[in-house]
C-alpha cells in the first residue's frame, strides 16, 4: 500500500509516536528507524513496518515474505527523525522485563539515576551489553529510552539486554543489597580506588546524573563509593566514561582477570 499524504492516520499516528512521550507511553509502542536496528527487532515486537519507495525498489529480498506500507520518498523523509533517512522504520511493542529477568547467579547490573542525555543513556547500555552485565535499571528521572534519540544510540542493545525501568530506585538498591548484591559507585568522596572493589560476586554499578551525579538518598544506600583518580583539574568524568571505566573494571575480574 502506498501512503502519500501527511494526513493520512497512520501517517499522523506515527508521526505522534516518533514526536511524543506521552503517544508512546499510551501505545506501549515506539519506532526504529535504519536498515541495521529494523533487522535486530525481534519478530514478537514487531507492529509496523514502513519503507520508502527508493527502499523498496533497491531492497527487494530483504522485504520478501514481509507485510509493510511504503510512503513516497517526500513523505518519508517529512516523518523521519533523522537527517540522511535510510528509508525503512519499524513500529516495535515495547519490551517487558522484571527484576527476576536480571537475577542470575552473581549478577551484574547497571544503575542509571536521571541521565538525561539520549546519547549517554544509549552508551551506557550499549556499554553494559558489552561489559556482560545481566540488565540495566533505570530511574523514573532518566531521559526516554524510546526516544528515537535514544533508540539509535543503543544500537539494538534495548532488545538484546533486559531493562526496567523502577518505581523507586531507592527501594531497588535496597531489595538488591538484601539479595546480597553490592552496589558501587565511583564518586568524589571514595576512599579505595575502583580498582580494588571486588566486582567478582552480585554486584551493581551505579551512575548518576551528568550534572549533579547521584542523589545522596542513593549515595547513602551504595555499598561502597570508589575513586577513579584524575589528574590536572579535572572534578569528574562523563556519566558514560565513568560507567565505562567501572563495568569493564567488573568485566576484567568476572572473567578471571582476562579481558
Amino acid at each position: 500500500m502506498l501512503l502519500t499524504s501527511p494526513q493520512n492516520t497512520r501517517i499522523r499516528q506515527l508521526t505522534a509516536l516518533i514526536g511524543k512521550a506521552r503517544q508512546r507511553k499510551k501505545t506501549g509502542l515506539f519506532t526504529v528507524e535504519g536498515a541495521r536496528i529494523v533487522r535486530e527487532v525481534p519478530d514478537d515486537l514487531l507492529e509496523e513496518l514502513y519503507v520508502s519507495e527508493s527502499f523498496e525498489a533497491g531492497n527487494g529480498d530483504f522485504l520478501s515474505g514481509k507485510r509493510y506500507f511504503t510512503l513516497t520518498d517526500e513523505l518519508f523523509a517529512s516523518v523521519s527523525d533523522t537527517r540522511t533517512p535510510q528509508g525503512i522504520l519499524a513500529v516495535v511493542k515495547m519490551p517487558s522485563h522484571t527484576l527476576a529477568d536480571m537475577l542470575k547467579e552473581k549478577p551484574f547490573l547497571l544503575l542509571l539515576e536521571d541521565i538525561q542525555d539520549p546519547g549517554n543513556l544509549g552508551t551506557l547500555i550499549r556499554t553494559a551489553e558489552g561489559a556482560g552485565a545481566d540488565g540495566v535499571i533505570l530511574s523514573k528521572g532518566c531521559v526516554d529510552l524510546f526516544s528515537p534519540k535514544s533508540v539509535r544510540s543503543t544500537m539494538g542493545s534495548l532488545f538484546r539486554l533486559p531493562i526496567l525501568t523502577a518505581e523507586d530506585l531507592n527501594r531497588t538498591v535496597e531489595a538488591l543489597k538484601e539479595r546480597d548484591i553490592a552496589v558501587y559507585a565511583a564518586h568524589l568522596s571514595g576512599k579505595i580506588s575502583y580498582e580494588k572493589a571486588d566486582y567478582t560476586k552480585g554486584c551493581a554499578i551505579a551512575v548518576g546524573n551528568e550534572g549533579n551525579g547521584l542523589t545522596d538518598g542513593l549515595t547513602a544506600r551504595c555499598t561502597q563509593l570508589v575513586r577513579i583518580p584524575m589528574e590536572g583539574k579535572l572534578e569528574s568524568l562523563n556519566a558514560s566514561v565513568a560507567g565505562a571505566i567501572l563495568m569493564y573494571k567488573a568485566h576484567e575480574q568476572r572473567a578471571g582477570g582476562c579481558l
